[in-house]
Parts: C-alpha cells; sequence; structure tokens
C-alpha cells in the first residue's frame, strides 16, 4: 500500500515538473528574439522640450584681442550707447580699445524650468577677435523665437582653446574665439505648459517606423487594461488618459516609459563619402549578383643622366631625363553574392575581394543601381 502511494506521488510530482517546463518554454518562445528597449529610449513626450534662446552682447577685459573698432563699426556703436546708458557721453570722440568685443550669446531654454534656475550659455565672437581668453560677459537679455526675453546672461568666459604670437610666428590651439559660462544664464520667464490637465498625451518616435508605434501602443494598452493609445501615423502614438490617471499624467508617463519593446526599423546603409564611413543595419539583404573590382596601377620613375663632353673639347656638360613608366593592372576574380545573403555574409564577401572603403562605397551604390539589394542607401 504505502509503495503504490510513493508510486502515486512521484508521478504527481513527474507530471508537475513537466507542466512547468512546458510553461516555461511557452514562455520563453514568447519573449521577442531581438534586443528590447524602453519607451523612454524610443519616443519623445509632446510638448516636453528645449527651447533655443540667443542675444547679443559685449565683452570686457580682453588683453588687446578684442575687436577693432575702426573696422567693426557694431562693436563701437553697442560701446557708445552702453556708456550713455550709464551716463557717459563718447559720441564724436575717437575711441580706440582692443579689449571689448560684440558676441552672441546663445543658450537651451529647459523644459518645465522655473524661474531663477541657472543655464550655461555659449559666447561667440562676432568681429574680428582675436581670443575671448580672460573676458567677462556683459548683462545680455536672451530671447526667444516670439521676441520676449526669456533669460539673462553674465559672468567671466571659459574657453578651451589658445593664441600666442610674435613678430614672425604664431600658435593657434583649439577655437579661443568661442567660449562658455557655466549656470551663467539666469530664467526670468517660464513657458507655462500645464502637463497633469491633458486629456490625451502624444508620443512621437524618434524613428519613425508603423510596426514600432503599432507595437507601442500594443504594449501600452495590455499594461492599462484598456485601448488608450493608438498610433495615429508612423511617427506617433496618442493615448487618451485613462479615468484612473485623470490629473496626474505625470504618474502615467512615468510607467508607460519604462515598458519594453522591439523596435523594427527599416533596412538602411548610411554611408559618409567624405570620411569613408559605411554603417548597414541587420536587415540588409542582397539579390544574386557577381561583383568584380579592379585597380589601375601607374608607376613613374625619374633617373636622370648626365652627359659630359669629350676630353679637351668645346662641349658643355649635361643633364639628360630618362623617365620610365609602367602600367600594372590588378584584376580582382568575379565573386558571386548568393540571393538573401545577411549583413555579416555581404560584408565577409567584400572584404575577401580585398577592397577598402572608397571602393566599396562604390560597389554598393552599383549594387543598388543594379536592383539587387533590398536596402534604402542614404548619402551624409
Amino acid at each position: 500500500m504505502i509503495g503504490t502511494l510513493r508510486r502515486g506521488l512521484a508521478a504527481i510530482a513527474a507530471a508537475s515538473m513537466l507542466a512547468l517546463a512546458l510553461a516555461l518554454a511557452l514562455a520563453l518562445a514568447c519573449l521577442p528574439a531581438g534586443a528590447a528597449s524602453r519607451i523612454k529610449d524610443l519616443a519623445n513626450i509632446e510638448g516636453v522640450r528645449q527651447n533655443q534662446l540667443i542675444g547679443y552682447g559685449l565683452v570686457v577685459g580682453l588683453n588687446k584681442t578684442g575687436d577693432f573698432l575702426n573696422n567693426i563699426p557694431f562693436t563701437k556703436q553697442s560701446l557708445q550707447a552702453m556708456l550713455e546708458r550709464l551716463g557717459v557721453n563718447i559720441r564724436g570722440l575717437t575711441v580706440n580699445t582692443g579689449n571689448v568685443a560684440a558676441v552672441m550669446v546663445t543658450a537651451n531654454l529647459p523644459a518645465f524650468a522655473t524661474q531663477g534656475t541657472a543655464i550655461d550659455v555659449t559666447v561667440s565672437a562676432l568681429g574680428d577677435a582675436k581670443s575671448l581668453q580672460g573676458g567677462t560677459l556683459l548683462v545680455t537679455p536672451l530671447l526667444g523665437a516670439d521676441g520676449n526675453v526669456y533669460a539673462v546672461a553674465q559672468g567671466s568666459i571659459a574657453i578651451a582653446g589658445f593664441q600666442f604670437e610674435g613678430d614672425a610666428a604664431k600658435i593657434v590651439r583649439g577655437v579661443p574665439t568661442v567660449g562658455r559660462i557655466s549656470n551663467g544664464g539666469i530664467i526670468e520667464r517660464e513657458i507655462e505648459f500645464a502637463l497633469n490637465r491633458l486629456p490625451n498625451v502624444r508620443l512621437a518616435l524618434r524613428n519613425p517606423d508603423l510596426t514600432t508605434a503599432t507595437r507601442v501602443a500594443a504594449a501600452i494598452n495590455d499594461f492599462i487594461g484598456a485601448p488608450t493609445a493608438e498610433p495615429l501615423d508612423p511617427a506617433t502614438v496618442q493615448i487618451v488618459v485613462p479615468p484612473p490617471y485623470k490629473g496626474n499624467v505625470v504618474q502615467l508617463l512615468t510607467e508607460v516609459e519604462q515598458l519594453q519593446i522591439e523596435p523594427d526599423l527599416g533596412a538602411k546603409i548610411v554611408i559618409d563619402e567624405r570620411s569613408g564611413v559605411i554603417v548597414m543595419g541587420r536587415d540588409v539583404r542582397v539579390s544574386t549578383v557577381a561583383v568584380a573590382q579592379g585597380n589601375l596601377t601607374v608607376t613613374i620613375s625619374e633617373s636622370p643622366q648626365v652627359s659630359q663632353p669629350a676630353p679637351f673639347s668645346r662641349g658643355r656638360t649635361r643633364v639628360v631625363p630618362r623617365t620610365r613608366i609602367g602600367v600594372q593592372e590588378e584584376g580582382r576574380k568575379l565573386a558571386l553574392v548568393r540571393e538573401g545573403v545577411s549583413l555579416q555574409q555581404l560584408v565577409d564577401g567584400l572584404n575577401a575581394l580585398g577592397i577598402g572603403p572608397r571602393d566599396m562605397i562604390a560597389i554598393l551604390q552599383a549594387i543598388k543601381a543594379a536592383g539587387a539589394i533590398q536596402a534604402d542607401i542614404e548619402m551624409m
């Protein structure tokens, strides 16, 4: 009786382990084969963005490396206007100082930045100043695209380059006419944006794709448990704020942006012809095609000879040129690329021909022109 009971318990345990193994295998089979990414890394929230600011100002305290006032009229006019606001009138007088430079000041206004928050600013010379080293930016209003002042910048400039020169030599390292002021700008005006009171939120995909947008919407709907997300186009996914998150959109976005999906992109080859850089996506496929590549080598060597006259003759010593030209064509074998090869096989096949990046760019363009490559080629 006891033996029968033990055999029954063992059978039940074995069946349970088999069921657990099957469930685990099914769960692993449902996982995406590719690498998953967070929605936070794939999309931006519409309305949550930076704004660019720009301003015009003066830098003082330069060591004779500023603008030449006789050559740069706007620097002279700005200096006169600034001094007049301070109660100093120099109109009609000759001003010859090299310690002032006109500059453009740029900065980015962060999203939801509040009054009094400090931001970094970049200062760039506008005239013929040689260096901004040691200079101080005077109070400069920073304007937005609507013409309103959103920040004010001032402070000492830090540059990463330098310039030294003498009477017959000069050395320049980096760009001494561009500097940066850490926390040099103070926000004076806020941009109102009530994120928590929005009835719906739109996600903008950084790399638009229909499949990716559909997967994002499906992941959000599965998490919330209701059809609240909808892909409007390849670049936009709209989320209707569900009742539990009314007035608390920040909490909704915090949870949504942590969801993981597998992004999908079209096959693309990006080529930078200037530097010879080639980047190919994993989904690039090639139809059956034959590729051959050959180089033409031309060698020119000069070996001049000296011709001397006979002794006691009236001739002159002359140099007779001797030029040797050789032409050698290095022919490569015709390589066959099978249909549907992967990216790794394509790269291995092209490398087997012994070609460099420049020739590989020409080959890829020729394969595309023949209609044998299933990918978009983007030239940078």
